[in-house]
């Protein structure tokens, strides 16, 4: 399949199944700590992406070992922990328009750091986007919601995200996305969310008998689908695309979003349903060829 039709197909896919992680998490709530949440997200993905990294423990490249160090922590596991924190205080909805901030921030690190070229239209296409999707999360609570602790947090969460998105790309574009997931999270990430378990006393409270299943059925979907899967596929998109069109998936995310919303009982109001028609018409413009730089 032609890299431009597929990157198209894997924005979608990724979008319907980060856009489910805000309801995943928030169900999850019920029943673990945010810190037991975060860990387990991180450790369940780690332990099913091992065998994939044992067995291909020659094929990563040592030198870039300080690469794949940085894009595993900023993009795999602090927002893990800062997300389930952030929404101990305020709606999934709230938490997805944060996150959909994430192309402006690849704009601006890719710009700082990496040099990376962007094109006026492009631009457009976001800041359309991205006024799409406050009036989708906003349409319907309003801003009296919005506390600044929680946001604050989200925010560096998105910010991580950016970093790993743009640091995957300048130094890691090569290495097969199958490959690249297992390693962060199979060698990187293993020990540290088993550490933030244990200091979460997730193991000290731990009863096979008085246990949440229930809780972890959801933790495990996240993990598996929303964090190993989504993983391979958002490397997948960055090896065939640009880091501003990848980061793009958290601008179609609140739809898929207030779509679950709606189905646990949400509101949906008509100005939520433009907001959703503005997020699709700005991604036109990010169709275009970057052509030249913006520059400040």
């Amino acid at each position: 399949m032609p890299n431009d039709k597929l990157k198209w197909i894997l924005l979608i896919v990724l979008s319907i199944i980060w856009g489910s992680s805000f309801i995943l998490i928030k169900k999850s709530l019920i029943y673990f700590t945010p810190y037991q949440v975060g860990g387990l997200r991180v450790f369940i993905s780690a332990l099913v992406l091992l065998p994939i990294a044992i067995k291909e423990v020659k094929k990563f490249p040592k030198e870039r070992l300080k690469w794949l160090i940085i894009a595993a922590l900023c993009g795999n596991f602090i927002p893990m922990f800062l997300f389930p924190i952030a929404e101990t205080e305020v709606s999934s909805s709230i938490a997805g328009i944060i996150n959909s901030m994430m192309p402006i921030f690849v704009i601006i690190v890719g710009s700082l750091a990496w040099h990376t070229p962007t094109s006026k239209t492009q631009m457009y296409g976001v800041v359309i986007s991205f006024l799409g999707a406050c009036i989708l999360a906003f349409g319907n609570s309003g801003l009296g919601e919005l506390k600044l602790i929680p946001i604050l947090l989200l925010l560096l969460a998105t910010l991580l995200y950016a970093i790993s998105t743009t640091t995957v790309k300048a130094k890691l574009h090569d290495i097969p996305a199958k490959i690249l997931s297992s390693f962060v999270f199979g060698f990187v990430l293993l020990i540290p969310s088993l550490l933030a378990l244990v200091f979460s006393g997730f193991f000290s409270t731990f009863s096979v008998e008085t246990f949440k299943w229930e809780g972890l059925a959801y933790v495990a979907t996240l993990s598996i689908f929303g964090t190993g899967l989504a993983m391979m596929l958002n490397y997948k998109l960055l090896h065939i695309s640009t880091p501003l069109f990848a980061s793009t998936v958290t601008l179609v995310m609140p739809i898929v979003a207030v779509i679950w919303g709606f189905l646990d009982g949400e509101i949906l109001t008509p100005i939520q349903y433009f907001g959703g028609i503005m997020i699709l018409a700005g991604l036109i413009f990010l169709r275009t060829k970057t052509t030249k730089k913006i520059t400040s």
